[in-house]
């Protein structure tokens, strides 16, 4: 069995840039607020004054302690900022995250193994943003996948050894509907991400020439899909036949979906998980208003068993957080299981089932 964490939006930007002990210049070019201290501010008005900077273990909360009781295999996030100390913001996009890459040690804390960044902040930055972005990355020892100084780099799957166990391979690619601008779209001469046109059946197909080309025997595959909108259950038509041709023509064991700032319906097609929507899980959202039926301080971590023998789903257990002053706690069970019952009703749709443990964890059940 190979076991792998998973988790939505990791966006160590902005406000949590300037809560970390190396913050990078606080001026922002947003409508609203020119200052990235101010989302520290609103997170304190929220929940009370907190100490700062954070220490970078702490960023992580009581999501820390869970890892590391599960040791999963390999750790893969979909780290949404640039990790730069570029200036050239990017002047068509109305927010810009930006990490200092001295803060860089909050990633290697939790030993996340791999960052997926076709999203819609990695550019945020320009291309000196990215370079630095892979650079840093890298020079840390994380994988990197959806982003390449041509299309060939942002096509390649980052491939994490997992010993006897074998490898998994990390494919990360992004859509125009989640906000990513199309000129950010990685070219044989240009910078950027690994960028879908659309999500037809034909585009799946061209995807899974990658996977196969790369896959070997026992691989398990992950493909990390930026998409759709921020908010909304409903799971678009386009989204489930991209997912299943991926999975039925390809042989892709995990389809990892995210943009979503709150956790959508899990759906198993053929023994493959198909995660449509994951959620945020580290954000400086706390204490801005709207949207608040959604509960996106309720954030989830994914930990998933596969059978790379069989290539089935083992199991999926969620362990429910609550983001409170910037960092994830282990959220109350009155709370967990307002997420319990909003995943099953989701999952219902997709033929799958969500159950809350004794330990305040959530398990998934399909036929």
């Amino acid at each position: 069995m190979v076991s792998l964490f998973l988790c939505g939006d990791v966006m160590t930007g902005r406000g949590i840039d300037q809560a970390l002990p190396h913050p990078a210049a606080p001026e922002l070019h947003e409508s609203y607020i020119r200052d990235a201290r101010a989302y520290v501010t609103l997170a304190e008005e929220r929940n009370g004054p907190f100490l700062t900077p954070l220490g970078f273990a702490d960023l992580w909360g009581d999501a820390l302690v869970a890892l590391n009781q599960y040791a999963p295999d390999a750790r893969i996030i979909n780290l949404e900022t640039s990790v730069t100390t570029s200036d050239e913001w990017w002047p068509d996009k109305g927010i810009h995250y930006r990490m200092n890459p001295a803060n860089v040690p909050c990633l290697t804390a939790a030993r996340i193994d791999c960052c997926v960044l076709a999203n819609n902040h990695v550019l945020d930055w320009g291309y000196p943003g990215l370079r630095q972005t892979l650079a840093t990355l890298r020079g840390a020892g994380i994988a990197t996948a959806g982003l390449g100084e041509n299309l060939d780099e942002a096509l390649r799957p980052a491939v994490l050894d997992v010993g006897p166990r074998g490898r998994v391979l990390v494919f990360s690619v992004g859509e125009e509907g989640s906000g990513i601008p199309p000129r950010w779209a990685a070219t044989e001469h240009r910078p950027g991400v690994a960028f879908l046109p659309d999500l037809s059946v034909e585009t799946a197909r061209h995807l899974g020439r990658q996977v196969t080309a790369h896959r070997r025997e026992g691989d398990v595959v992950v493909v990390s899909v930026h998409w759709g909108g921020n908010w909304g259950y409903a799971v678009p038509e386009a989204q489930r036949t991209f997912a299943h041709a991926l999975i039925d023509e390809a042989g892709v064991d995990i389809l990892h979906g995210h943009s979503s700032h709150h956790s959508r319906g899990i759906e198993v097609h053929q023994g493959k998980l198909i995660l449509y929507g994951c959620g945020d899980f580290l954000n400086d959202y706390e204490g801005i208003h709207g949207y608040e039926s959604f509960r996106s301080d309720l954030v989830l971590m994914y930990l998933v068993s596969f059978d790379a023998r069989s290539g089935r789903l083992g199991h999926l257990r969620m362990r429910p957080m609550q983001l409170h002053q910037l960092r994830p706690r282990h959220a109350s069970r009155e709370d967990a299981e307002w997420l319990r019952r909003v995943m099953d009703r989701e999952g219902r749709r997709l033929g799958t089932r969500v159950h809350l443990d004794d330990t305040g964890a959530l398990f998934l059940q399909w036929a």
